[in-house]
């Protein structure tokens, strides 16, 4: 090939490497794409591999379609030469089975059902089985399905040894016959089938063996058992297989991913060839070495030493904002001072976080600045679905003739409320010359209404009766109060089921509606109104991007924010008691970093509101694995509070009683060991421990724990 003098000698090594198994352990910003592609440009014109024997493996169309684009060019652009088989997982294997479906218990026009689909059937495999689904959670079922499934575990041979994996045992099995009652398959039985299909049927897998005898596999560190079944079973024991991976950016595991693959690869062939891919050609040597001083605290892990000709570039700044309004105040004034100056344009920053709960509050901020935004990965937060249904619950309270959000509401969660019964309640509204509302409290007290039938009657009196309580109250009691009594009267938590990011989502609604107490259930809605009609951009716009840290893999970004390097957010609180949980938190850390390109801006806040209760907080432990020489900004020189509680909890003389008084009171002059002089502007007892509040004269205002701030009174 001319061109494999495009490649440095670690990529070229990779390109040209003789047939047989293959590790290629890439670095991120290191030029995997280009590897994969040239790879297989590389077995076609050197090596003369009919391009229908070459079979290659991605998780995404996307990825797809991109490697399939820059193989046809270095092809010349012809497809005389023959087209490799291109494609997912899912997309291969479901073509493999509509051509066996012979010998499947379906028929070669099968149906793919969604989530939506899954999950209705276990509702259904739930009711028929008696159960009820708000004791037993339809989703959380399903998710045991799904995990079944993926570690290749058919119903037969599920274990269960408590009540719910009884039931979830015997909902699986009568998923599955619905499943074929519908001539369809789910996304797991994509991978699932072709398994038993090549185990029961020796000759089809020999068959494909032969059709396919060359394998190219991208993101092989994000496999789960059945995907690296499945390869293992088409490469044989001498294959030609080429895999890329990178381990450091494993962070599916919530979805099957086990970066252990990598580990099962090499010991299945032990000839395995594994080589590196580490200069990067994205971010600058500073993130990069800020990248590995927090990924090399992971054990068992094989070391890259990732270098750049990019030069040092900027140190990494890290901020403290008061609170998570403020965080996000911060960020748009960044990127607003960035870009006035002419150092970046809007579309070159990029803001991630753990959750998507903590966009509500960047979003907020970029709409009081007026300044647009996208939203990558996630609906917008006041788009959600959960947040509209709580919505649409208080604005039927406040405005019942609002008949939108009547229909929204009664409908969700599910009570039998369906198109016939609203036809009816409607219709018996016109009849009786009311509006739907005044129907709905006449059945909640009992009154006998013409044209509602028995059967209508009583999820429609049930649902009167919750709404004339609601409408008792609202006049009585904070607004936060009256969103947790709707959230238990409609036992919305059970709905959600085991979806703690909707259920953050509500959380996150549920504290923004406490800074509205005071003023009431109207002031919120007409603010929630101004910021949802403000919510309309384009995919093209040059903008800032906001995303999740797991949305962001394989992105890059030119300048990146990290918001929310708080202990319980990132690492996220689930994380705390599963060493493997945390083990991917630092991975999704390392993630964010390398998406830089030339700058990364870290962000942690003081107090933060999390799942609806604001409290002091702790910076993330990550933070503490970066090197001192490479950063900059407000945590530099100072003991987390982390550390600081640990020393106090661990010497005597740090066990100190909580403060049943301040020590400090406003005006005071103050020392402290960093910023210097400064004045108190207010102090309040915060559980056991008092928070002082400091405008410095060299470093402005700032947030101290006074007994982790080292803060001495000025002698008067």
């Amino acid at each position: 090939m001319d061109r494999l003098s495009d490649l440095n000698p670690q990529q070229r090594e990779a390109v040209t490497a003789a047939p047989g198994p293959i590790l290629v352990l890439a670095g991120p910003g290191s030029g995997k794409t280009r590897v994969l592609t040239y790879r297989l440009a590389y077995l076609i014109q050197e090596l003369k591999v009919p391009a229908a024997e070459i079979l290659a493996l991605t998780f995404t169309n996307k990825a797809a379609r991109e490697m399939e684009g820059r193989a046809l060019s270095l092809l010349g652009g012809s497809r005389a030469t023959g087209v490799p088989r291109l494609g997912t997982f899912h997309s291969t294997f479901a073509r493999i089975l509509r051509i066996e479906a012979d010998r499947l218990p379906v028929t070669r026009d099968f149906v793919i059902f969604d989530d939506v689909d899954q999950l209705e059937l276990v509702r259904q495999s739930l009711k028929e089985l008696n159960q009820d689904p708000k004791q037993v959670q339809p989703r959380r079922v399903l998710a045991s399905i799904s995990r079944a499934k993926n570690e290749m575990i058919e119903p037969q041979a599920f274990a269960s040894d408590t009540y719910f994996t009884e039931i979830t045992r015997r909902v699986y099995e009568r998923y599955q016959q619905l499943l074929l009652a519908n001539n369809a398959l789910d996304f797991d039985d994509l991978l699932l089938l072709p398994i038993q299909l090549f185990s029961e049927h020796e000759a089809t897998l020999h068959t494909y063996r032969r059709r396919y005898p060359h394998l190219l596999v991208d993101e092989f560190q994000d496999t789960n058992t059945a995907q690296y079944t499945l390869l293992r079973m088409l490469a044989g024991a001498k294959p030609d297989l080429f895999a890329v991976a990178d381990p450091d950016q494993s962070i599916y595991r919530w979805r099957g991913a086990d970066y252990r693959n990598v580990k099962r690869l090499r010991d299945d062939f032990p000839d395995l060839n594994t080589l590196l891919l580490e200069q990067n050609y994205r971010s600058t040597q500073t993130i990069l070495d800020a990248a590995m001083a927090v990924i090399d605290r992971q054990p068992d892990r094989q070391h890259k030493q990732l270098f750049t000709e990019r030069g040092t570039g900027d140190p990494i700044l890290i901020h403290e904002a008061y609170d998570q309004d403020e965080e996000g105040q911060f960020v748009v004034e960044k990127i607003s001072m960035l870009t006035l100056t002419g150092e970046a344009e809007p579309g070159d920053f990029a803001v991630m976080y753990r959750t998507n709960a903590q966009s509500r509050a960047i979003e907020e901020a970029f709409l009081r600045a007026g300044l647009p935004y996208r939203l990558v990965g996630a609906q917008r937060f006041y788009g959600r679905k959960e947040v509209k249904d709580l919505i649409a619950y208080l604005r039927l309270i406040h405005n019942p003739v609002d008949q939108v959000s009547l229909e929204r509401a009664i409908r969700t969660p599910p009570r039998g409320i369906g198109d016939k019964t609203l036809a009816a309640l409607w219709a018996a509204a016109d009849q009786a010359e009311a509006t739907p509302i005044d129907i709905l409290l006449m059945l909640g007290r009992g009154v006998e209404v013409t044209g509602i039938s028995a059967r209508a009657r009583t999820p429609l009196a049930q649902f009167g009766a919750l709404l004339s309580g609601w409408l008792e109250i609202k006049d009585r009691v904070l607004l936060d109060s009256l969103i947790d009594r709707v959230l238990e009267d409609v036992e919305y938590r059970g709905y959600l089921g085991s979806d703690e990011d909707r259920w953050a989502n509500v959380m996150e609604l549920r504290g923004v509606a406490q800074e509205f107490s005071e003023l009431g259930l109207v002031e919120f809605l007409q603010q929630v109104a101004l910021v949802s009609d403000q919510d309309t951009l384009t995919e093209n716009l040059n903008a800032p991007t906001l995303l999740t840290l797991h949305a962001a893999k394989g992105l890059e970004f030119p300048i990146v924010f990290i918001v929310g390097l708080d202990e319980g957010e990132l690492p996220h609180y689930r994380s705390q008691d599963d060493p493997e949980a945390m083990a991917e938190e630092r991975r999704l850390f390392y993630v964010g970093l390398t998406r830089a390109q030339d700058r990364v801006i870290l962000l942690r806040a003081f107090r933060r509101r999390s799942r609806g209760v604001s409290s002091l907080t702790d910076p993330s432990r990550f933070l503490d694995d970066l090197p001192a020489d490479l950063i900059e900004g407000d945590l530099i020189g100072m003991r987390t509070p982390a550390q600081a509680g640990y020393d106090r909890e661990t010497s005597w003389q740090g066990r100190v009683p909580a403060p049943t008084e301040a020590r400090f009171q406003a005006g005071m002059r103050v020392i402290h060991p960093q910023f210097g002089e400064g004045i108190v502007l207010e102090t309040q007892l915060e559980y056991d421990d008092e928070e002082v509040t400091v405008n410095f004269e060299e470093v402005g205002v700032k947030h101290l724990v006074a007994s982790m701030a080292s803060l001495e009174i000025e002698d008067p």
